[in-house]
């Protein structure tokens, strides 16, 4: 008996981008024959209706395997194809080409709430959407107990869903995907939805279906989720697959592809930021860098930030947090932790600050984001302010690097003494 859980060769899927126009009379032709000359004509003579539509390929020849028991992430950029491919293997849509082959029962959690009805109860949705999933009442009321223990809504279980917040929503619907014991569960990113108390009982909750012999696909923005919970990675990029393999490989070269779509430009005319716009940065750079935003792990960190204040600070704030390749924050700095605004730079107009910390980062890539709060309201955000690499040194006096990987380095002493 073959071990593939999901076998897929040669999908495709085809979009149709504007209007398509339907077939006129011979006058209409004629008249429109002068915006539309030569492709009215061929449409005249072939009988067929006037198509403006533009083609778009949303999927293009993907093909991979997946193994029973295997957890596998689907990772890449927004548009990249990802819930595409999640909708046509939860049978949601058809392929316009290639084919699917699904060796389970399948359960699928692509959208909040998605089977549930929202004039139904909970304890109503729960019996609706196990149906959906192919369940018999049987075997949901079996399970109902801890379908419900687990999403921690049994207050509100007679209540209508369409009264539940998005986050109750995503509780009631996952633990009905997850309990109903399909052999095959697809996730989407709505995990991002919860608290952080639920998404980490989510992915124990994946962990333990993992282990049970059952297949998870697994689609997140979170890399630190995707790495912890999966084996095996695939990458989409433009509706193809740009790499399959081990999971730490899929990841390494996804960052570098964040990297390449990440905007770039000077922070001064930066449009994709946040806030009120009280107080704007102006520029944010490394101390210690090249002029390639280059550094060796020898150095320590430090930021040079200009800012223009349009009123009087009675209250700053800056926090500065710098994430690694798989969006793990490193090392969060927080203005108020260090000490109050100087009273000289609290009024309004240009000003320049200076933030180092006395530690080395690992090899890698960094990205680093920046918010300021002015009088308790975000006033500037800027995600991936800045993006810097850094290289092997020697950051011990001793001059080795550890052995290990670790996340930073830090100056340390030891010593030694006979007992």
């Amino acid at each position: 008996m073959s071990d593939i859980a999901i076998k897929v060769r040669g999908l495709g899927k085809k979009y149709h981008i504007g209007e398509k126009l339907p077939q006129r009379s011979l006058a209409g032709s004629i008249k429109n024959a002068a915006a539309f000359p030569w492709k009215v004509a061929k449409n005249l003579i072939s009988g067929k209706a006037i198509d403006q539509r533009e083609e778009f390929w949303a999927l293009k020849d993907v093909a991979f395997d997946v193994k029973q028991g295997e957890v596998l992430g689907i990772i890449g950029r927004n548009g990249a194809g990802k819930s595409t491919l999640l909708k046509i293997l939860s049978r949601i849509t058809t392929p316009t080409e290639g084919e699917v082959e699904l060796f389970g029962r399948v359960g699928c959690l692509l959208e909040v709430g998605t089977g549930f009805h929202p004039e139904l109860t909970g304890r109503e949705n729960v019996f609706l959407n196990g149906s959906l999933l192919g369940m018999s009442n049987v075997e949901i009321k079996q399970r109902f107990d801890e379908i419900v223990d687990f999403s921690g809504v049994e207050r509100f279980l007679d209540t209508p869903v369409k009264f539940y917040s998005s986050g109750m929503y995503t509780r009631l619907a996952f633990s009905v995907a997850a309990h109903l014991n399909p052999e095959i569960l697809i996730v989407d990113e709505v995990l991002a939805v919860g608290d952080a108390e639920f998404q980490k009982k989510c992915l124990g909750k994946m962990d333990d279906i993992a282990r049970s012999g059952r297949t998870i696909i697994f689609v997140s923005h979170n890399m630190g989720a995707v790495k912890s919970l999966c084996q095996k990675g695939l990458l989409l990029n433009n509706g193809s697959v740009f790499l399959s393999g081990d999971i730490d490989r899929v990841i390494e070269k996804y960052s570098e592809t964040i990297e390449l779509y990440t905007n770039t430009s000077p922070i001064a005319g930066r449009t994709d930021r946040q806030g009120n716009g009280d107080l704007l940065i102006q520029k944010f750079d490394l101390i210690n860098s090249s002029d390639n935003n280059r550094m060796i792990n020898e150095k320590q960190i430090g930021f040079v930030l200009k800012y223009m204040a349009k009123c009087d600070l009675f209250f700053c704030r800056i926090l500065i947090s710098i994430n690694n390749s798989v969006g793990e924050c490193i090392i969060f700095m927080d203005s108020t932790t260090i000490n109050d605004f100087p009273k000289q730079i609290r009024r309004k107009g240009k000003f320049e600050i200076k933030i180092t910390r006395d530690f080395g980062l690992a090899d890698g890539c960094y990205f680093v984001n920046i918010a300021v709060f002015v009088n308790e309201i975000m006033a500037d955000y800027i995600q991936n302010a800045l993006i810097f690499h850094v290289e092997k040194g020697c950051f011990y006096e001793g001059g080795k690097s550890p052995a290990g990987k670790g996340m930073c380095h830090v100056k340390q002493k030891w010593e030694y003494q006979a007992l």
